[in-house]
């Protein structure tokens, strides 16, 4: 009896530690918040797209060194006049040949294709910062879009409150005789959708979390919530300082790296105009007397030149190409620019109007409605539609904020530095 004591008193211990471990767990996990920095450091360190621009920084750096090597030598063995007929069936009239061959670069294209290798890695660097910028740029968004879904969870739980009390009142007052039942039924109703949006923003609010997660290949979110501030803008620059900015940008860089590396291409395909030389010294034996003697040879191809207009032609193509594409990206980068910095201007200004003004005003104009509601001056429709109201200013608020954050993040994005501290 004794030992079956002890092994209940055990098994209920053993519960009791279960239990309590797995009731501290969730509040660990809940407690955790993630701020962009560590977002940023997260994406910086896992993201697999990141790491291709060392795949491709190593392949060219093979190929350059491959590049950088001088035409090899070549050990040539030559027998001639065996196997015939005649004087020539034996061995005794062979004669052998051994020699060194190899090319003489002319045009100085060693150094030309170790520039379009050069160029290539200063173009892989460019890119690698451009897409950088861009993921990055995503990621911000998308953490602006956590934090705004999280004010508007936030939101939806203050208009579910109000539905409540909406409710509570609406039932008092029909109590009393002074309200019909069908507004308790609309109040019930309004109750229900408040809920509806609340469920929906946090399920949103989860999916968010995992699209932040896919940034550094995490396959479940780090973090039950974002912490940020959604309503600090900075200080507004200049237009034509973002602009120079821009111009200096990695995603111009890139474009001006291409228009290096075609140069490169150009001055390579030149050189390949200019002929090489193929030499060869050796000694060859002659086996009927037993002699040997020196041999040497240099050849020349002839028209090298003409055949190599086609790929300088190719080359110069290419070179205008990029050099169209540069234009054309200069005019995009102005009209996109403005447009985020012109929109910026208009949200931040929104919030301003909404925070001093509006939601003041709507606020001070509900409590009125409500006690005008309650002694009977006012009806029910009158008091739904000043909370409507000022839930829908609160909502444009968030939303303009929002907004404005992300047009910012496109205009850092562009220029390629923080727009504010």
């Amino acid at each position: 009896m004794a030992m079956t004591h002890a092994r209940e008193v055990f098994c209920r211990l053993l519960y009791t530690v279960i239990m309590v471990v797995a009731s501290v767990s969730p509040t660990i996990a809940i407690a955790q918040s993630m701020t962009l920095t560590q977002a940023i450091t997260n994406t910086l360190e896992h993201n697999p797209q990141l790491h291709q621009f060392e795949i491709k920084k190593n392949h060219i750096l093979g190929q350059r060194k491959m590049s950088s090597l001088s035409p090899g030598l070549n050990l040539d063995f030559e027998v001639e006049n065996i196997g015939g007929s005649g004087r020539y069936s034996d061995v005794g009239s062979a004669e052998t040949t051994l020699s060194l061959s190899s090319v003489i670069e002319l045009g100085d294209k060693r150094n030309a294709r170790t520039a379009v290798r050069d160029s290539e890695l200063d173009l892989v660097d460019y890119q690698k910062r451009a897409y950088t910028l861009d993921a990055l740029g995503q990621l911000n968004a998308v953490f602006i879009k956590t934090l705004e879904i999280q004010q508007l969870i936030t939101l939806a739980g203050e208009a579910r409150d109000l539905a409540k009390k909406t409710l509570m009142i609406v039932k008092r007052r029909s109590g009393k005789g002074a309200a019909p039942d069908s507004d308790i039924k609309r109040s019930n109703a309004l109750l229900a959708k408040s809920q509806l949006i609340l469920d929906a923003l946090t399920q949103q609010h989860e999916r968010s979390l995992v699209r932040l997660a896919s940034f550094w290949g995490g396959e479940t979110p780090p973090a039950t919530e974002v912490e940020g501030e959604l309503y600090d803008f900075g200080s507004t620059s200049e237009y034509s300082d973002l602009y120079q900015r821009a111009l200096a940008s990695p995603a111009i860089a890139v474009l001006a790296s291409e228009d290096r590396l075609k140069a490169a291409e150009i001055q390579l395909a030149q050189t390949q105009g200019k002929p090489d030389l193929d030499w060869s010294v050796g000694i060859r034996r002659f086996e009927d007397s037993g002699e040997s003697a020196l041999v040497a040879g240099v050849s020349i191809p002839l028209f090298s030149g003409k055949r190599s207009n086609g790929d300088l032609k190719s080359a110069l193509a290419d070179r205008d190409e990029v050099a169209l594409r540069r234009k054309d990206a200069l005019n995009q980068l102005n009209t996109r620019l403005f447009d985020a910095y012109s929109l910026r201007i208009q949200q931040v200004n929104e919030v301003k109007v909404y925070r001093n003004t509006v939601i003041p005003e709507l606020t001070s104009a509900l409590k009125a409605t409500q006690r005008a509601y309650e002694t009977g001056r006012y009806s029910y429709q009158d008091w739904i539609a000043a909370q409507k109201e000022l839930i829908e200013a609160k909502q444009s608020l968030i939303e303009s904020a929002a907004a404005a954050l992300l047009n910012q993040t496109v205009i850092e994005q562009l220029v390629a530095k923080p727009f504010a501290q």
